[in-house]
């Protein structure tokens, strides 16, 4: 192998202080070639060991100092080896470890094929979107990352490569080159007008990258206008077109307007309409959120009855004729009529009165909040009771005495009594049955023989309770914002309330009796109006209600118990706040003894009966709110839900053994997109079925095309309530053909 450096005659071969020198390294060890052009270039080499083999580097003509290190690195570059630069010396490492290497964060400090870091900081572009476009221009061995909490980029590659991508990066990170036109509308209204244009021109966004070519239209009810932002002029213009073609007069001779409502519902708004433009407050009062339920009944009879009237009269009595109202831009002519059916609403007015009330609509008509409430009840009671007592019973002499003494102790009822136990006892010694039974609990009794029949001379009775109960009970449901909803989960049941009697019918002897029944709920209720605030806090009327049979052999009736909150809180979305709760806890104590002797220390216990209990209830009541404002929300609220009932069902399957034959318990199916796969519920959306269409008399070819501004428009070019939606641009004509039957619908 051949090694020489040539130096033209102003410097040596070896000589540091040469300002040009011709290089010839032809298949030259890497390393001493490396050695050499440093030592002319007056630079320290750090060479890492993996560097091998042999490197050709060749200048024709003399170079000078920079220019031959700008060799060196492109050399290095072929063979898969870079350098990066350090504090007084140069690092030749593998590329693959160069980004892990302490090097300069700036191309501006080294050129050429040296490998830097540079931060680039976006101010318009996102820097995860920037990733994908610059990620196949940068080296696989290098890296580019993105800094979402700034908005920044950071590259490791060569200093060459970092000034383009800069470049690049510059030409992307600008405005976006669409910019907001305000089109006033003249005759039309700015909502419909948006919402139209927006189904036209949404195709675009439908298709795979068309999110650049989206217009977007937003209608300003305030100034009756449509906000267009396009990406690009051409877009901004075809839209500008459409609403100039849609915003003319109308040619139905007129002044009858029919609205149809989204979320709203027509009779309520038609009434709060009637009271905002005819002073009338009445109307807006009878169906406010806040009504009880007959109140609510009333009203809507009463709003049946008045029909197309603007104002209305009492709640009980239906309004007087009076003449039709006048709206506020003053002349007759202004009438509003809902349509339940198909919630809409009729308005007959002027075009400057139409467009006011449009306004007003547009703001009302707007998709209303949901709250998820869940209630937590939770109950923690535990009861202990003891009895102790011992009762004598004693006679003196025999059934040859002529006087004779008796005495002895009675506490307690039924069957803790002893009279009553001796008795019993003595039925049983003269061979009849026994119809009373010892009490719960140890009962012990001496008994003695006299003439021939058993007798109870003492009974003593000790008895110990521990009943514990830990109820959780969580009911939830979901209503509307300021609409009262209520849940009830429990019995239904029977209260005799009165009793009467009847002589027979027909003469007959004997009364016929009657009782009358009144039945009432029993179990858990919870009924609770929210209403949503601007920022997310939630004001609810609340009334929860807990309820049980505790006794049902009272002569007097069954006895329930009762534990119900009605109050109002605040409390903001999704947090967990306490309505209230009880704390009890009942000592109650009782004695029965024979005076005198059961004073007496020790032995006084002989002549006593003894009861304790002790009851301790723990009750708190704990609610949480949550908002759903938005239906993707509520679908995974609903799913969430979905799932956890059918862990519960798949949990509690029977378990399967060889004596019993198999039967599964029936388990929800799967959600997969929000909707149930398999099972026996109607597939969502329903497919509605194409008519044939009718062959085509001419053979020219469908249009294509864009939509070309100032083109006469077809009869059909504007959708209509039966006419469908243009297709995209480029988009070819399907001819429909004849529908088929579908079977398993009813068909």
């Amino acid at each position: 192998m051949a090694v020489a450096i040539a130096v033209t005659p102003l410097a040596h071969a070896q000589s540091p202080s040469a300002s040009q020198a011709t290089l010839n390294f032809v298949g030259a060890d890497i390393e001493s070639v490396i050695k050499a052009i440093g030592h002319y270039i007056g630079t320290t080499f750090i060479i890492d060991p993996r560097i091998k083999g042999t490197i050709n580097v060749v200048s024709e003509k003399p170079v000078s100092k920079a220019q031959a290190f700008r060799l060196l690195t492109s050399a290095l570059r072929l063979q898969g080896y870079t350098v990066v630069a350090g504090d007084g010396f140069t690092k030749v490492v593998p590329e693959a470890d160069a980004k892990l290497q302490a090097g300069p964060t700036s191309s501006g400090s080294v050129r050429g094929d040296q490998i830097a870091t540079q931060i680039f900081r976006l101010n318009y572009e996102t820097a995860n979107n920037l990733v994908a476009v610059l990620r196949p221009l940068i080296s696989p061995n290098n890296t580019i990352n993105a800094n979402p909490g700034n908005n920044s980029l950071v590259i490791t590659d060569y200093a060459d490569n970092l000034q383009r991508l800069g470049k690049i990066i510059a030409a992307l990170d600008s405005p976006a080159t669409g910019d907001l036109d305000v089109v006033p509308i003249r005759h039309a209204i700015a909502s419909d007008i948006a919402g139209m244009v927006n189904r036209l021109l949404e195709t675009a966004a439908n298709t795979p990258g068309g999110d650049g070519g989206r217009v977007s239209l937003l209608a300003d009810s305030r100034t009756n206008s449509v906000v267009v932002r396009a990406p690009s002029p051409a877009r901004a213009n075809l839209a500008k077109a459409l609403i100039a073609k849609l915003d003319q007069p109308t040619s139905t001779p007129g002044n009858v307007h029919v609205v149809h409502l989204k979320n709203a519902e027509a009779t309520r708004l038609a009434q709060t309409l009637r009271s905002v433009f005819t002073n009338d407050t009445s109307a807006s009062t009878q169906n406010s959120p806040g009504q009880n339920p007959g109140q609510n009944q009333n009203s809507n009879q009463q709003q049946q009855n008045a029909g197309g009237q603007g104002g209305a009269g009492g709640l009980n009595t239906p309004p007087p004729a009076a003449p039709l109202p006048t709206l506020s831009s003053g002349g007759p002519g202004g009438y509003i009529q809902a349509d339940a059916a198909t919630n809409t609403l009729i308005i007959t007015s002027s075009e400057a009165v139409y467009r006011n009330l449009r306004a007003v609509i547009d703001l009302l008509d707007v998709r209303r909040a949901q709250v998820y409430v869940e209630s937590l009840i939770v109950e923690v009671s535990a009861s202990k009771a003891a009895e102790f007592g011992i009762q004598w019973l004693g006679l003196s002499g025999d059934n040859t005495s002529n006087y004779r003494v008796g005495a002895g102790t009675s506490f307690a009822a039924g069957a803790s009594n002893l009279p009553t136990v001796a008795g019993a006892v003595a039925a049983v010694g003269k061979g009849a049955l026994p119809n009373i039974l010892p009490s719960a609990g140890l009962t012990v009794g001496v008994l003695r023989q006299i003439n021939g029949q058993l007798g109870l001379g003492a009974l003593a009775r000790a008895l110990e309770t521990d009943a514990n109960a830990n109820i959780l009970s969580m009911p939830n449901l979901i209503t509307l914002d300021n609409e009262e909803a209520k849940i009830i989960v429990g019995q239904n049941v029977p209260f005799i309330t009165g009793q009467y009697t009847t002589q027979a019918s027909g003469g007959a002897a004997g009364v016929n009796p009657f009782q009358t029944i009144e039945r009432k709920d029993v179990g858990l209720s919870l009924r609770v109006r929210p209403q949503i605030s601007e920022g997310g806090t939630v004001k609810m009327a609340i009334y929860q209600e807990t309820s049980a049979v505790q006794d049902t052999a009272n002569a007097a009736g069954i006895i329930t118990s009762k534990r119900s909150i009605d109050t109002n809180v605040l409390v903001d979305d999704g947090q967990i706040i306490v309505l209230g709760g009880l704390i009890e806890d009942t000592v109650q104590t009782g004695e029965e003894k024979v005076p005198g002797l059961g004073s007496l220390p020790i032995v006084g216990n002989l002549f006593k009966y003894q009861n304790r209990k002790r009851v301790k209830t723990n009750l708190m009541v704990f609610l949480r709110p949550t908002v759903v404002r938005s239906n993707d929300q509520s679908i995974n609220l609903a799913a969430d839900r979905y799932d956890l009932i059918r862990n519960v069902q798949q949990n509690s399957q029977p378990n399967q053994t060889p004596l019993m034959p198999p039967m599964e318990a029936p388990v929800l199916p799967p959600l997969q997109n929000g909707q149930p796969a398999g099972g026996n519920m109607v597939r969502s959306p329903l497919q509605s079925l194409s008519a044939p269409a009718p062959a085509p008399t001419t053979s020219a070819p469908a249009p294509t095309g864009p939509l070309i501004p100032g083109a006469p428009p077809a009869p059909s070019s504007l959708p209509g309530p039966e006419a469908p939606l243009p297709a995209a641009p480029g988009t070819p004509v399907i001819p429909a053909t004849p529908a088929t039957p579908v079977t398993g619908y009813g068909g």
